[in-house]
């Protein structure tokens, strides 16, 4: 059985204030792989799942909306 991948996604609109892992990177469940700014507030977003990174979709100064992908996380 291959790998699932799973795409962490915007919740909200928001700037991108950082992307905080890097392609390659192993993360799990509480680990912030984004950091956004929505109405002066810093909201980490957090993996959800554990596994490795294999794209990330923002970069710092991006604008998301609700259910716009931020990171691709290859489960492990």
């Amino acid at each position: 059985m291959s790998p699932m991948s799973h795409t962490v996604s915007a919740e909200i609109v928001a700037n991108v204030l950082s992307v905080d892992v890097a392609v390659g990177d192993t993360v799990g469940p509480l680990d912030s792989v984004v950091l956004l700014e929505s109405m002066k507030m810093e909201i980490p977003v957090l993996a959800d799942v554990t596994g490795t990174v294999v794209e990330i979709v923002v970069a710092p100064g991006d604008v998301v909306t609700e259910g716009d992908p931020l990171v691709v996380i290859r489960e492990s």
